[in-house]
């Protein structure tokens, strides 16, 4: 499902988060051993679904026989009221699970239902919506599939896989054509340079630059940085961009617009489970 995630280990070590060294004593002292459980997962809010095959794991997990039929896709936009899926097996097993399920799927529609909502106010501008590295520690895999299926791309995935030249390292390199040219020398193929002003945007194309970060800049000055590098490279904006900001931002020609608050700001998804009389 997600390219090096760890289904399996990420279920078991959630489930042992939750049942510490003892098991579920409410289900255990409540549900009888050879009770059943038959329920439908689902929304109360129109939402952009994402994380129901990790839900899925959950259950399978603590009752391999358990019937797990998934009535939406990941990445699918559904109205308030659908059911997501539908579950059938041991019921103190099912019961264990549920809120680990939940709190993943909640969660990670949460983020898809965002993005989508960012995606739509870029409709017809060309520009492509980006996120950030502003995950939950653990969760990075997650969050980051979860934007691509509310409609965005993954900016990069951690530190190793592309340069991005901040201010702090210009500091302390000393000047933004030692700290380029360094990556450049150590053969990184991406490297990005963040720019608040725009006498920064020459000096940082000259010294190789293949994408600049265009940080905390209003529209006027965007338009202006847009048109100084007149698409010699990839530009990206960054910075405070909310649903209100982010189209002007757009329409000044930027090819990117990276928004942290989609892993980082994201209010849970609201989704229950609920007993069905079989």
């Amino acid at each position: 499902m997600i390219q090096d995630f760890d289904l399996e280990a990420f279920v078991t070590a959630t489930l042992a988060e939750d049942l510490g060294p003892g098991v579920d004593v409410t289900s255990e002292a409540v549900i009888p051993a050879d009770a059943r459980f038959n329920a439908v997962m689902a929304t109360r809010d129109a939402i952009t679904v994402a994380g129901l095959e990790v839900a899925s794991a959950f259950f399978r997990h603590l009752d391999p026989a358990a019937t797990v039929e998934a009535l939406a896709k990941d990445g699918a936009r559904v109205a308030r009221g659908s059911v997501l899926m539908r579950i059938s097996g041991q019921a103190r097993a099912l019961l264990t699970a549920e809120r680990s399920a939940l709190n993943t799927v909640q969660h990670l529609s949460g983020i898809a239902t965002m993005t989508s909502l960012y995606v739509d106010r870029l409709a017809g501008t060309g520009t492509v919506l980006l996120d950030t590295r502003k995950t939950l520690p653990g969760l990075r895999l997650l969050e980051k599939y979860a934007t691509r299926m509310g409609g965005a791309q993954n900016h990069r995935m951690g530190l190793w896989d592309a340069a991005m030249i901040k201010d702090n390292h210009v500091a302390v390199a000393g000047d933004v054509s030692i700290a380029v040219a360094r990556a450049r020398a150590a053969g990184i193929a991406e490297i990005i340079v963040e720019v608040d002003r725009l006498e920064q945007i020459e000096p940082a194309i000259a010294a190789g630059a293949t994408r600049l970060l265009l940080d905390n800049m209003p529209p006027a000055v965007l338009s202006q940085a847009v048109a100084m590098i007149d698409g010699r490279i990839p530009s990206e904006a960054s910075g405070g961009i909310s649903l209100e900001t982010i189209r002007p931002v757009a329409q000044t020609g930027v090819n990117f617009v990276s928004v942290g608050r989609l892993t980082q700001s994201a209010p849970a998804a609201d989704i229950g489970l609920d007993y069905e009389i079989a």
